[in-house]
């Protein structure tokens, strides 16, 4: 994989991080009355963005948003189920699986993607 795919890459991990992290606070800003948990969810919305803008020059726009999603999704559930205790049912689990199953279709055999 050249440099420049592996910073593309880079750079989406870290705006999925951006936005778990974000998202996470977020379910404790008590509608923005909390100042920590509000700030942390709008500095790390506005980096996930700002870092999601490298990797949407590269690679088409769907794809990294389908990546970023997904990839989001299936974190932020993890964190909700090992540091929150949601947990979830197996339609929940299954559904998340597809979703992990086209994040990694998409990279494995999609020629719209840099490999």
């Amino acid at each position: 994989m050249p440099a420049s795919a592996v910073t593309t890459y880079l750079f989406l991990g870290a705006a999925i991080v951006a936005e778990v992290v974000a998202t996470s606070a977020l379910a404790r800003t008590e509608n923005f009355t909390r100042l920590l948990p509000t700030v942390i969810t709008v500095v790390g919305y506005a980096l996930s963005f700002w870092l999601l803008s490298f990797p949407i020059r590269v690679l088409p726009t769907g794809i990294v948003y389908a990546i970023w999603s997904g990839a989001g999704i299936v974190l932020i559930t993890m964190v909700a189920w090992f540091l929150f205790d949601q947990k979830l049912d197996l339609p929940a689990l299954l559904g998340l699986g597809l979703i992990i199953a086209g994040v990694a279709i998409i990279n494995l055999f999609s020629k719209s993607m840099v490999h």
